[in-house]
């Protein structure tokens, strides 16, 4: 199983009139077969620590390795085959490609990665079905709603089947039937083993996580270990019909 190591993990931004702690001296491990859910206020770090995990950004000091590899030690040419390869992000904002079709918005890691588009399609149409999309396969962006537009997002980001999936907001444009089905989902994912992060300011969704992180200031201030195992999880997510 994939492990997640941050150590000391440091990313402050200047502007011109304070410097931002973004994240300030975090250390946060990650198993696979676990979801940790980031909880807190806007503007607390938790979107930065995911950028940093991901490498699509670096830290200012501290470390962070993948499986026991150092990020800060790839080449851009490693750092953009862990992201193809190992990492499904899922964005807040979804970063869709407009006048594409949801099925090829999915596959687009897929042919990034050296798919052809006919097999990148064969790959990425369960996703689509998995997230209650399958019919809408054909339309895009601009003819789905917000909420459809998010269960595209995290269809791509899980197309390739990547071993550490970081949600951003998953569910942040979902009404509660598509909410419970994507974390349905997300609690397969964790049964198969693969490594979850998911960053959340809706304490029923950090619920259903086998530890939930509050985060401000850039920092961890508080940590619950919720031990109710796969039933308890369920359970979690029985909740969300109500």
């Amino acid at each position: 199983m994939s492990t997640l190591e941050l150590r000391d993990v440091v990313k402050h931004y200047a502007t011109d009139v304070e410097t931002v702690k973004a994240v300030d001296g975090v250390s946060l491990t990650v198993s696979g077969g676990e979801l940790v859910a980031l909880y807190g206020p806007s503007g607390s770090g938790k979107t930065t620590l995911l950028m940093l995990a991901a490498a699509l950004d670096s830290p200012d000091s501290g470390s962070i390795s993948f499986d026991g590899q150092l990020l800060s030690g790839m080449s851009e040419r490693d750092s953009a085959r862990y992201r193809r390869r190992d990492v499904g992000f899922v964005f807040q904002s979804f970063h869709l490609m407009p006048h594409t079709s949801a099925l090829d918005n999915a596959t687009v890691k897929l042919t990034g990665d050296g798919c052809t588009l006919r097999e990148g399609r064969r790959r990425a149409l369960p996703w689509l079905e998995r997230v209650g999309l399958a019919a809408r396969a054909d339309h895009t962006p601009e003819q789905l709603s917000m909420g459809e537009r998010q269960r595209i997002a995290i269809a791509r980001a899980l197309a390739n089947e990547p071993l550490v999936v970081l949600a951003d907001e998953p569910t942040g444009n979902l009404d509660s039937a598509a909410t419970l089905e994507v974390l349905r989902l997300f609690d397969s994912l964790r049964e198969a083993g693969q490594t979850l992060v998911v960053v959340t300011h809706d304490t029923r969704i950090a619920a259903t996580a086998d530890r939930m992180i509050s985060m401000r200031d850039g920092a961890f201030v508080e940590e619950t270990r919720l031990t109710g195992g796969t039933t308890g999880h369920l359970a979690a997510l029985a909740g969300l019909d109500g």
